[in-house]
């Protein structure tokens, strides 16, 4: 219900209540007359309002607008940001400052405007782009970026459009990197890559002043075009075959590798054997004959003798020894390979050497009968 009822006085204003016909109690105070102490100096400000809202019938417009104003002027001041935004505060269009996340105070349009931005979100931008490698052959990539604002103020003014620098920037990146790597690289290391497309990709959008960072920038696929992959893939079934035939080639070459170093150092050392001793024994054939050269200087006959005893010995250890009863010895001496027919060689010590002894030697002791008798071998043995 309004305050003044059409047709009453309104003078009435703190009256104390009710007159009991239906009239509601003025709730501003008694206007005072004059200037006296009692006025403030928003007094002036209150006497227009009051007069805003207090005058003719409940349909006034004015009074209607004066709220709106004042609840439009409540709500365009005061601004709340998010946590995850950041309000860039233009003052006439020129920018003046960067609100922080919660409550914050602006004057009101047209002097300031806000325009929020989402600061913590990661933004993505995929591709896929046919790429020229180093040594000429065409690799079709795919790419994934993800990024997001990290200067609102250089986002939004920095460039013109930050988003679209960044596409382009991202493509440019990664063709400078696969053209400058071979085929393999670009399908096998694409690891090294990214993290230096990721880097070039960086330092461009600093350069362009977008307010962009990239946080992962990852080369998901690259492969040959649809036109040439019947012959990629042939190529990459020889180089599989060769890399395989290569490593059978390495294991065969550690097994057998060092079996030869083996039994080349087992001919080595039998043969450094076989030179130690036929220099020990050469060195001791060179002795002996040294010392026997000097006992022959001492006694020829007697050595002459000897040597002769030893070579029959030495002839005769695996043979038959038979003893005539003629008067003179006769030994049989059959050599390997010869026949029945053949006729055995006949050896006296006239052969060998001349007699020692000139004078008549005794008769022999033997029985006239031809006997055998067994000789010991050098082994211990009898024949």
């Amino acid at each position: 219900m309004a305050w003044n009822i059409p047709g009453k006085n309104n003078d009435d204003r703190g009256s104390g209540g009710d007159s009991g016909n239906g009239r509601r109690q003025n709730p501003w105070p008694p206007r005072r007359s004059g200037g006296g102490r009692g006025r403030g100096p928003f007094d002036g400000i209150l006497d227009q309002l009051r007069g805003l809202f207090g005058g003719g019938g409940g349909g006034n417009p004015l009074r209607w607008i004066g709220i709106a104003l004042v609840l439009w002027l409540a709500f365009n001041c005061f601004v709340l940001i998010g946590e995850q935004d950041r309000g860039v505060v233009l003052r006439f269009g020129k920018f003046d400052r960067v609100m922080q996340p919660g409550p914050n105070f602006k004057l009101p349009w047209p002097a300031e405007r806000v325009i929020k931005l989402n600061t913590t979100g990661v933004r993505t931008f995929s591709n896929s782009l046919p790429v020229l490698t180093r040594d000429e052959n065409i690799v079709t990539v795919s790419f994934n970026v993800q990024y997001r604002v990290s200067d609102p103020q250089m986002y939004l003014f920095g460039s013109r459009d930050a988003d679209r620098v960044l596409e382009q920037i991202s493509q440019s990146a990664v063709r400078e990197q696969i053209g400058r790597s071979n085929l393999d690289s670009a399908l096998n290391a694409r690891g090294p890559l990214s993290a230096a497309a990721a880097t070039s990709l960086q330092a461009s959008l600093d350069t362009y002043r977008t307010g962009l960072i990239v946080t992962e920038l990852s080369l998901q696929d690259a492969r040959p075009p649809e036109a040439v992959k019947p012959a990629f893939d042939e190529v990459n079934s020889a180089q599989q075959m060769n890399e395989r035939l290569v490593n059978e080639a390495r294991a065969y070459a550690a097994r057998i590798v060092p079996e030869a170093r083996g039994q080349a150092q087992r001919v080595r050392t039998t043969a450094e054997g076989y030179k130690t001793a036929s220099v020990a024994r050469a060195t001791g054939d060179a002795q002996r004959f040294t010392l026997l050269v000097n006992e022959y200087a001492k006694a020829p006959e007697v050595t002459r003798k000897r040597l002769w005893l030893e070579t029959v010995e030495e002839v005769l250890a695996d043979n038959r020894t038979v003893v005539g009863g003629d008067g003179r010895q006769l030994i049989y001496v059959p050599m390997a390979g010869q026949g029945a027919a053949s006729q055995p060689p006949l050896l006296t010590p006239d052969m060998v050497a001349p007699p020692l002894d000139p004078r008549p030697q005794a008769e022999p002791t033997v029985p006239a009968a031809t006997s055998t008798m067994p000789r010991p071998a050098r082994d211990g043995g009898t024949r």
